[in-house]
């Protein structure tokens, strides 16, 4: 189920993102399977152009068994807009309005054309420093993310960058579409 955002809701809207922003985002609550194996439904923000895809992702995620370990917005209170908490609590998430990290230039998160996926088993990995602290990037470990998965092919088909075909900074856990 696609809901439009209402402007003024303070329980999604980032305070500093203009009205143009949040009129163009949508509120998907998407199925998915949790590392118990149990089926769970999640909430994920994203532009209304993105929202099929993602929608279509999460739904093929479920099918296929691919497990995440929660997927809750980034403005919940147990986040309140921290991406390195929604990266420690190994939260898949779309809308965040910030900026790249290290820059002043706004992530694709702040126009809600990004998702990140499990970041604490897909993690971004700039001049050695991995990020969120004590990921592993374990092809083994079930939730990873690889380059011949078929969530890369899933949204690379319909015209998404992955951040794991980046050489600096390398971001497993994000996928963008301009």
């Amino acid at each position: 189920m696609s809901l439009p955002l209402k402007v003024g809701d303070a329980s999604v809207f980032h305070p500093d993102a203009p009205e143009e922003i949040h009129r163009a985002l949508v509120s998907l609550t998407v199925p998915y399977v949790d590392f118990d194996e149990h089926n769970c439904d999640g909430i994920i923000v994203v532009h209304q152009d993105v929202a099929e895809d993602v929608r279509a992702l999460f739904e093929e995620m479920q099918r296929r068994r691919f497990p995440l370990a929660s997927v809750i917005p980034a403005s919940d209170p147990r986040f309140a807009w921290s991406d390195e908490k929604m990266m420690a609590a190994d939260n898949s998430s779309g809308f965040n309005y910030r900026t790249i990290a290290g820059t002043d230039r706004l992530s694709y998160h702040a126009y809600g054309r990004a998702i990140d996926l499990n970041p604490a088993r897909n993690p971004y990995i700039r001049e050695g420093r991995i990020e969120p602290q004590g990921a592993t990037y374990d092809l083994d470990r079930p939730g990873t993310i690889s380059a011949d998965s078929f969530i890369v092919a899933f949204l690379e088909s319909r015209g998404w960058t992955w951040g794991g075909r980046w050489t600096e900074p390398i971001d497993y856990q994000h996928f963008q579409k301009p």
